[in-house]
């Protein structure tokens, strides 16, 4: 359970970029955050990641609220949640194979579970004929399915994804919201920010419109409602 409570996050004297934001996401739901460039999307997923802390109010994780997590207990957290890029953020000089071995490499993973998992998380993301495949012999939507392979390779709890079709055409677009669905179905919980109407309204799930830093909407089986 992630649970946000009379969340604010001002930067300087700005007005806030977010302001009284009381949320809770279950385990295993599907959610799209949506709202306008500047809305407040990704500082919410900045704040779940405890890359940035409240200015007032606290998050959050499994009873645990993140922004008293020691340095020591960062990492271990932040290993619970996969992320997801929009500009894909590939090593260059790895094959598609690598570049998810190494995000269990940096896990201290054994070689035998690599061996094991990578083929797997290729087949899952639909690229096992790509293994050898470096990032610039890759389509943007084969990119960013590595980027969700390496997200998902070491089994965590959520999946954030900020943007993930942003830089994609509508083909490779509807591939990658088809994978987090099927991510989704396998148990994980994944939360997406979007100002894709077309992806919202094909997952058809939970709809949470952010606008000027509040929740304006929260619709269950919702569309791209701005």
């Amino acid at each position: 359970m992630i649970y946000f409570e009379k969340v604010m996050k001002r930067y300087g004297e700005d007005a806030p970029a977010l302001e009284d934001i009381t949320l809770s996401i279950a385990p295993k739901e599907f959610v799209s955050i949506v709202g306008h460039s500047g809305a407040g999307k990704t500082t919410l997923l900045k704040l779940l990641l405890a890359e940035e802390k409240p200015t007032a109010g606290s998050v959050f994780f499994e009873s645990v609220n993140v922004n008293d997590l020691p340095s020591s207990a960062l990492h271990r957290y932040r290993r619970k949640i996969g992320t997801v890029f929009q500009d894909f953020r590939l090593i260059p000089n790895k094959t598609a194979y690598e570049n998810i071995a190494f995000a269990m490499e940096a896990a201290g993973r054994t070689d035998e579970e690599i061996a094991s998992d990578v083929p797997y998380i290729l087949d899952l993301v639909d690229l096992g004929g790509k293994a050898n495949s470096f990032p610039d012999q890759l389509s943007g939507g084969e990119k960013q399915r590595v980027g969700i392979g390496r997200a998902i390779v070491n089994q965590p709890d959520i999946v954030v994804a900020d943007e993930p079709t942003g830089n994609l055409d509508p083909i490779n677009t509807y591939e990658v919201v088809q994978i987090l669905k099927k991510i989704n179905e396998l148990g994980t919980t994944v939360i997406i920010t979007t100002h894709n109407k077309g992806v919202v309204d094909s997952v058809g799930r939970r709809v949470i419109t952010v606008d000027r830093g509040r929740i304006v909407r929260d619709d269950m089986q919702g569309q791209y409602v701005l």
